[in-house]
């Protein structure tokens, strides 16, 4: 550590994670205004903060399966929070998200832009309804980031059109509900095909289509 400089704490590192999973790769400088942002919120330059993120993009298998490398100075603490968080996305991300609204000096439903009416729903308490809300949040910010705001299918690049859809459905694979590794960034028509089995996705990220359709196609071509 070279003098002059202060060691990253736990809350710092947790919050340049948070940060680390919503931006795309191609974004992790120090004039991006949300490096800007958590390095006024930290009192660290922005480089430093830049500096951090590219640490983590080192330990990234996603990255590491495209051949992208970041720097090569992780520590052993950022190894260790990073390992943290990849093993527990339904409690870490709540956390951060937790401690940025704290950092930031406003509440985590104002953060996540949760709204009292959202909280009105019966069978769970507030805070289990919260947690919910974030963890969809925090997961779509992630996908959404990887895919760089563009649909995995059809090139689309409009967020606002754009579903964080599950590999493995919701339903049947609770453990990775929340893990970036079973989410894809695809427009809301396709991802309602994906849901009904009309498309399919391959490792290869071949799309293969359903006899279903083509039965249709020749049923309505027919009358």
């Amino acid at each position: 550590m070279k003098k002059g400089q202060t060691l990253w704490t736990r809350d710092e590192l947790i919050l340049a994670v948070n940060l680390y999973c919503k931006l795309p790769f191609g974004k992790l400088h120090r004039l991006n205004p949300d490096v800007i942002n958590l390095a006024n919120l930290l009192g660290r330059t922005s480089g430093a903060v830049a500096y951090k993120l590219v640490n983590f993009a080192s330990l990234d298998p996603s990255l590491k399966a495209r051949g992208i490398k970041g720097a090569t100075n992780a520590s052993n603490l950022d190894k260790e929070i990073w390992k943290e968080f990849i093993e527990n996305w339904d409690d870490l991300p709540f956390e951060s998200e937790r401690l940025l609204a704290k950092t930031e000096n406003t509440t985590i439903e104002k953060l996540n832009n949760i709204s009292e009416g959202d909280l009105l729903k019966e069978g769970k308490s507030r805070e289990q309804l919260v947690k919910v809300r974030v963890n969809q949040n925090f997961f779509r910010s992630t996908i959404l980031a990887s895919y760089n705001n563009t649909c995995c299918i059809t090139g689309l690049q409009q967020p606002e059109l754009l579903i964080a859809g599950h590999i493995k459905p919701w339903s049947i694979d609770e453990k990775n509900r929340l893990n970036p590794q079973n989410g894809i960034a695809i427009n809301a028509l396709h991802d309602r095909a994906f849901e009904s089995g009309l498309i399919t996705i391959t490792t290869d990220f071949k799309v293969r289509v359903s006899p279903l359709l083509f039965k249709k196609k020749e049923s309505n071509s027919i009358m």
